[in-house]
């Protein structure tokens, strides 16, 4: 393993990162695994909001946060389901402020927003957002957190809510129900679409607030820019390619929102695979020891924790294998360095940033296994089966084999593949992804007969 310079610092905050190979295929494990959820009109916005306080301990010693306000309170329920509540409730408290800290009254204090997973245990997962800030009065007094638990991912639309429900908690607390209580009441919009919600605030009257939802709703949890601003193209590229690989990979950064935005982001880099290993977009500093995991992780680790993470490991935090610019084939690693280059000079705003960003990246798993769908044998009495070796056999080029040699050893890959697999050759041709491999395969065929 060769030892290098961290990443510069970005605009926003300072990001650092570090992955290595794990150490066996054997050794893989599906833990905390993150399936995508469903993302359906009409479903609730969410299941409820809590509010973390921080209180004085019983000895006085120091603050800890605790939950200090519900809604709803589900007060009949099976004692399972309260069991479950109660740990759900701990972990939130956990992942809103994850520093480990000794908290002191604050007189100023910049607000911020950042999101984390919630992975149950069958694999599901549900998505929390948490706006930390100064609450109004006078005199110095310690931060609180407001959480929203959603099975929906959309940052940008949860983030646009917190400003509602900052602006009203600057008035009163009491403000803050009746607005959530019309937001539960309102269906989440189709993608494209919005929906509009009455809410009155003393003085000013009734207002209307537009929640609209982005048309790409596949990128509506997703902020390249950020990304973007902490690395540069190259480096995210060395990221991608461990990723890729499955790898573990560690993000540091001082701000809680930068590290939850990075790592969902280079989540999203992999559409159409999903990472399918541990992801925990802040580590709490009581979680700290999952850093020894030999298993594939994305790990997101504040700056203030870096100390307890070298005590844990022999490795450096700025560590990189060695192989990271040879991953990729590399005329294709060119290609997405050349549509990057793009999105300075047509992209301005988050949306058209993510669509450059995620075209380049998807271009990529186009040329390279784009093709899958010829190499899967159906049969009349079940499921079909992926000629894996067929598969591989078939790319002309040199490079490009030998990086999906070792791509299709992976587990997103295996998902991938056994989805595929299950569904019928009429069920398979639909997607964004499919669409752009019938965009290339077009290109590709009107090119030969110009030849």
């Amino acid at each position: 393993m060769e030892w290098v310079k961290g990443a510069p610092p970005c605009q926003s905050a300072k990001t650092s990162s570090m992955y290595e190979q794990p150490e066996t295929r054997e050794n893989l494990v599906m833990d905390n695994v993150p399936i995508q959820p469903r993302r359906v009109s009409g479903q609730y916005f969410f299941e409820y909001l809590v509010v973390v306080s921080l209180k004085k301990k019983k000895d006085g010693s120091n603050y800890e946060p605790q939950i200090t306000y519900q809604f709803p309170k589900r007060d009949v329920m099976a004692k399972y389901q309260k069991e479950e509540e109660e740990k759900t409730l701990k972990a939130i408290t956990l992942f809103c402020f994850p520093e480990g800290i000794s908290w002191a009254p604050l007189t100023e204090y910049h607000s911020e927003t950042f999101s984390f997973v919630l992975t149950e245990i069958d694999g599901s997962r549900r998505n929390g957002y948490c706006r930390r800030l100064l609450p109004g009065g006078r005199g110095a007094r310690p931060p609180e957190a407001f959480c929203i638990i959603s099975s929906l991912a959309c940052f940008g639309l949860f983030s646009k809510i917190f400003d509602e429900v900052e602006k009203r908690r600057q008035i009163s607390m009491a403000l803050i129900y009746p607005f959530m209580q019309k937001l539960r009441e309102a269906s989440f919009p189709a993608p494209g679409q919005t929906v509009e919600i009455k809410s009155f605030i003393p003085e000013s009257g009734t207002e209307i607030i537009h929640l609209t939802r982005p048309l790409d709703s596949w990128l509506e949890h997703v902020n390249f820019c950020t990304l973007f601003d902490c690395l540069s193209d190259e480096e995210v590229l060395q990221v991608f390619a461990a990723a890729v690989l499955e790898r573990r990979i560690i993000f540091f950064a001082d701000e809680l929102g930068t590290l939850s935005q990075v790592l969902h982001a280079v989540a999203a880099l992999l559409y159409p695979f999903t990472w399918q290993h541990t992801f925990i977009s802040i580590v709490p500093e009581i979680l700290i020891d999952v850093v020894m995991a030999p298993t594939p992780y994305l790990l997101g680790v504040q700056k203030c924790l870096l100390d307890l993470v070298t005590d844990q490991s022999d490795v450096s935090p700025l560590l990189f294998t060695g192989d990271e610019d040879s991953i990729l084939p590399p005329k294709l690693q060119a290609e997405i360095l050349v549509a990057l280059s793009q999105r300075k000079k047509e992209a301005k705003k988050v949306e058209e940033v993510n669509r450059v960003v995620s075209e380049a990246f998807l271009h990529f798993f186009v040329r390279t296994v784009g093709h899958y769908s010829s190499y899967v044998k159906y049969t009349k009495e079940g499921p079909g089966v992926f000629e894996k070796r067929r598969f591989y056999k078939a790319i002309e080029s040199k490079t490009t084999r030998h990086f999906v040699k070792k791509f299709i050893q992976t587990q997103m890959f295996d998902l991938f593949v056994q989805e595929l697999e299950q569904q019928q050759p009429s069920g398979r041709q639909q997607g964004i992804f499919h669409r752009k491999i019938t965009e290339y395969q077009k290109k590709k065929n009107e090119k030969t007969k110009k030849h």
